[in-house]
């Protein structure tokens, strides 16, 4: 499928107000947004901004150094890759290759019999996996550069699988939000277990060539398993590319690629995260105040280590992709939230 073309639109013509690009590079220069390599941000079938800058970046923690950004440089999404994941499920679960989210999890890990055995185990479902609930002790708080954050310490686990299921059980499952990229290491496994082929492959078949994604890499672990939570890079059109599908609410062009109902399912919220933010299955959610609509409008996003976003707006037909180098920083949040609270949502004319 050849790619999109897509088509530059004004601000004005798009539904914001005028200057939106200076706006944007007035934030910059101001230091208020920071650490920025690109924004894009489409309206329906508009790209409405599409800004590329230059910083320093990484490589899954490796430094590239100095990198001058431009349509097709691939970037770290980091922890959006997760939401991604979430979306290759529903494609794997439309085509009966992987079981439904209320199926028991260790059920499909038969190798861990001794864990299986654990009656404190037995009501964990691929669901709560999906969903980040599965009650499980968990700390990505700390540092990625930190070898004692969980996600690190899987990676460099013998058996990522055990580590993530073996974990101290701390509470009933689906009955509090842990952020997890164990659990999502999980659900990668649960694929390629369903669909017999790699992650990576997968996702190339299922979801990158139906929207005309041709280059991307999938950085793996020391044991050749793709990092289901973390290790995707993309360039921002084809991020933006699958926000236009998901909006879309699983069509693309006209063609289905992941079924409305898992989509739907996907952006409710089913958990309450961290900072008043909902969680749905490997999606934030949560409001934004627009002045244009008088109050407050719901939002759908990924969010990765270092800024990384991939923001939606249903109401306002709004997709936005953010991508950042601020790696491993905790106030890594403040400038991509700016950027689409002050830039995008506050400069929406219409809704």
């Amino acid at each position: 499928m050849a790619k999109t073309a897509w088509a530059n639109v004004g601000a004005v013509e798009a539904g914001f107000e005028p200057g939106l690009e200076r706006k944007l590079l007035a934030g910059i220069e101001s230091g208020l947004i920071r650490d920025v390599h690109a924004v894009l941000v489409s309206r329906g079938d508009g790209l409405v901004l599409e800004q590329y800058c230059e910083g320093r970046d990484e490589n899954w923690g490796q430094p590239l150094g100095t990198v001058v950004f431009d349509v097709e440089t691939l970037h770290d999404l980091r922890s959006v890759t997760k939401s991604i994941v979430g979306l290759l499920y529903g494609i794997a679960l439309d085509r009966g290759l992987v079981p439904p989210p209320e199926a028991s999890l260790l059920a499909q890990f038969p190798e861990y019999a001794d864990l299986a055995a654990d009656p404190i185990r037995s009501g964990q479902t691929i669901g709560h996996a999906l969903t980040m609930t599965l009650g499980l002790e968990w700390d990505e708080f700390r540092s990625y550069a930190d070898p004692l954050n969980s996600e690190i310490a899987m990676e460099n686990a013998p058996d990522r699988y055990r580590y993530a299921l073996g974990q101290q059980v701390l509470h009933a499952p689906g009955t509090r939000w842990t952020y997890s990229g164990g659990a999502v290491a999980l659900v990668g496994a649960i694929i390629a277990r369903g669909t017999g082929k790699r992650l990576e492959d997968f996702a190339r078949e299922a979801l990158f060539a139906p929207l005309g994604i041709s280059r991307f890499e999938w950085n793996c672990g020391r044991d050749g398993i793709a990092s289901a939570a973390s290790g995707l890079r993309l360039c921002a059109r084809d991020l933006l590319r699958i926000g236009r599908m998901v909006l879309g609410h699983g069509l693309f062009e006209g063609r289905r690629i992941v079924s409305a109902a898992w989509v739907d399912a996907s952006l409710t919220p089913a958990a309450s995260a961290e900072d008043g933010l909902g969680y749905g299955r490997l999606w934030f959610t949560g409001e934004t105040f627009v002045p244009a609509s008088g109050g407050e409008r719901p939002w759908m996003a990924g969010f990765g280590n270092g800024g990384q976003r991939l923001w939606l707006m249903p109401d306002a037909d709004v997709a936005c992709v953010i991508f950042s180098g601020n790696y491993n920083a905790p106030d890594a949040w403040v400038s991509p939230t700016r950027l689409w609270r002050e830039i995008i949502a506050a400069n929406l004319t219409t809704i």
